[in-house]
């Protein structure tokens, strides 16, 4: 067992390794560039149109949930772990400057979850139950001119979705809550596993509209209440802020990045943040581009803005408070008391809290954790619900996937499986492979769709 779990680890460093990362990073950069940079200049409006009354509505076009329900139900399952362990990751392994490449991936990154999320709306069907049912599977299947290929590569993309849905998006979810609740407040693991089972169970079983009714409160309330507390340990650090952030920019562009301890050059530093970057936001990934094709609207481009605005919450702005509060409290590249370690993932990010909170600081960060990864379990579910539609061809046996993906969040909660975490994580990765391919295919046709956007913007 040991050797195939070497075995599986090394998989997994190696699909989550450079070819991967320039292919992610760079179809964002192709996109970018063959939409004339609409994505980045368009990106305030987006945002104007997120946040208006009109996208809490189901007013304009056909759906299932409205603009902003897809939009906070994507947002649940990216906004995860990633930007609290991730960050902090990142920025021990290849030093504060980190989060500057997290933040250009996250540009590049606008583009392709603009471009995935566009498509998916544009060739989504309406299954038997009356249900929207989208997402790159469906695209490369009826957008691809290639029919054959279109049909290989959506199945692929839905096989690896079911997969790294139970994995990424259930089990590892599910033990990052209850090891990290049971680390802050002592309550068993046992009883963590239950709670979260049975939310998950009442709130899954009701479908897409009962997941997008939770998400769009449970995810910008858990977003504004770690946002805030995130400025308030930036304030109360005010007087190293500045240093900080010079911190940031002189490592990302340093030959050496140094994080308390030498720790490789700057090229290790980019792969390392752009890979935090990527697996935060899932821009290029296509799970985001399953619920975009929910949303009522009466153009595919419009609806493609409002989900792009995903990469910027995520990544620029939370991704960015946690980065900040860990480079101004000095704590980065300090040795934690408790293991004679350097502080690592959320042990980092809780030290950084606490400079300013005291002990809330800790409460802060893991009711920060639960939440976050909660709302990723029900983010997940849909795509994994959707992506077995597909390969099961059917609605019908929907109900037993939202019942068994229910039940699986026990035993990640109180199992520590590293084989199947890896195995999971090569799976989410493998789902971009298609993704990409397509998304490069018909990048000719996204360009063409926002221009034609752009002088009916309204």
């Amino acid at each position: 067992m040991l050797k195939i779990s070497n075995i599986v680890s090394q998989i997994d460093s190696f699909v989550w390794g450079p070819v991967m990362l320039v292919l992610l990073v760079g179809t964002g950069v192709l996109l970018t560039v063959r939409c004339n940079f609409l994505t980045w200049r368009n990106l305030p409006w987006a945002l104007k149109k997120t946040l208006s009354k009109e996208a809490r509505t189901k007013s304009r076009g056909t759906g299932d949930v409205s603009p902003f329900s897809a939009l906070t139900t994507a947002l649940a399952a990216t906004i995860g772990t990633g930007n609290i362990v991730g960050v902090a990751t990142a920025m021990v392994s290849g030093g504060a400057g980190a989060l500057v490449w997290m933040w250009i991936s996250a540009c590049f990154g606008l583009s392709s979850k603009f471009s995935e999320c566009m498509l998916a709306i544009k060739y989504r069907e309406v299954n038997e139950k009356g249900e929207m049912s989208g997402g790159p599977m469906y695209t490369m299947k009826k957008g691809l001119k290639n029919k054959k290929l279109g049909a290989v590569l959506g199945w692929l993309f839905a096989l690896f979705a079911v997969i790294a849905s139970f994995g990424i998006g259930n089990m590892t979810q599910g033990n990052s809550i209850a090891t990290s609740v049971h680390a802050t407040f002592g309550v068993s693991v046992t009883m963590v596993g239950v709670v979260i089972t049975v939310l998950a169970l009442l709130i899954i079983i009701g479908g897409i509209k009962t997941i997008s009714k939770v998400s769009s409160v449970v995810v910008p309330v858990m977003a504004i209440f770690y946002v805030a507390a995130g400025i308030i340990v930036i304030l109360g650090n005010i007087h190293n802020l500045l240093a900080g952030i010079a911190m940031i920019f002189k490592m990302a562009f340093s030959v050496k990045a140094v994080g308390g301890a030498l720790c490789g050059n700057i090229v290790a530093s980019m792969m390392n943040a752009a890979a935090r970057g990527c697996f935060s936001n899932e821009a290029g990934m296509g799970s985001a581009a399953i619920t975009a094709a929910a949303a009522t609207t009466d153009n595919p481009v419009r609806q493609a803005y409002i989900n792009m605005t995903g990469t910027f919450w995520d990544t620029i702005v939370v991704c960015t408070i946690t980065g900040l509060a860990i480079a101004s409290s000095g704590v980065l590249g300090q040795i934690d008391p408790s293991t004679g370690q350097l502080y690592v993932g959320s042990a980092l990010t809780i030290a950084a809290f606490s400079t300013v909170l005291g002990k809330a600081g800790g409460y802060l960060v893991t009711i920060g954790i639960a939440l976050f990864a909660f709302s990723t379990i029900l983010g997940w579910e849909y795509h994994g619900e959707k992506a077995f539609e597909y390969l099961m061809g059917t609605h019908k046996w929907n109900m037993i996937y939202r019942i068994i993906f229910s039940l699986v969040v026990y035993t990640g909660a109180t199992q520590t499986l590293e084989l199947v975490w890896n195995f999971s994580d090569i799976a989410n990765a493998l789902m971009a492979i298609p993704n990409l391919i397509c998304m490069i295919l018909m990048s000719g046709e996204i360009a063409k769709d926002v221009k034609k956007f752009q002088k009916i913007k309204s």
